[in-house]
């Protein structure tokens, strides 16, 4: 007989923990969407009307998994990363023809040999720099959809491999959002 009391106790301990452990769960969800809803109002109507109610708390409960806020944090540093080597890389180019401009500058003489000299740099600068301009696209297309991929597969909800602009810019304030969470401190006594 004692040793049914004490299994009922102990099986009434376990179902208030679980029970507890769930309302704690719960509340952090609410919490999460009700910032979601507040970032989420923010928006444009327009785009808006394009994130719905059910995404948001889809995304809460996502983010549950904090791995989420790192995945995305770590995206957000090699895109940084990225950005700044792309950028580099156009400078370098400007530094290039400066530096030639400056050289046929001391070597010649004649102003008209010169200008016609210059001009034919500025023609081949210019198709430099837009070559340059067309590879930084190309790569920053790639990583916007190696992003997209790697939050698909993480399980992120509105995230999907697309060129749509749109599409692009709804899943940017998404990231924004899952931003804004991370910064977040969820108190669970309130």
């Amino acid at each position: 007989m004692e040793e049914q009391v004490a299994e009922s106790s102990t099986a009434s301990i376990t179902e208030t923990a679980a029970d507890s452990e769930s309302q704690c769960l719960q509340r952090k969800i609410y919490f999460l969407v009700d910032n979601l809803r507040s970032y989420h109002a923010e928006l444009p109507v327009t785009l808006q009307t394009r994130i719905s109610y059910e995404l948001l708390t889809e995304l809460a409960h996502c983010v549950l998994n904090e791995g989420i806020f790192e995945i995305v944090k770590a995206l957000l540093e090699l895109q940084h990363a990225t950005e700044k080597h792309l950028l580099q890389m156009r400078l370098q180019v400007e530094n290039e023809y400066e530096i030639e401009v400056t050289e046929w500058c001391s070597k010649i003489k004649d102003p008209k040999e010169l200008a016609h000299l210059l001009d034919l740099l500025k023609a081949k600068h210019v198709n430099k720099l837009k070559d340059a301009d067309k590879k930084i696209i190309e790569v920053l297309d790639q990583k916007v959809n190696d992003q997209q991929s790697t939050l698909h597969m993480a399980g992120v909800p509105g995230f999907y491999a697309t060129q749509n602009a749109k599409e692009i810019k709804i899943q940017m304030f998404l990231l924004d959002f899952i931003l804004r969470l991370s910064r977040l401190k969820y108190k669970p006594n309130k």
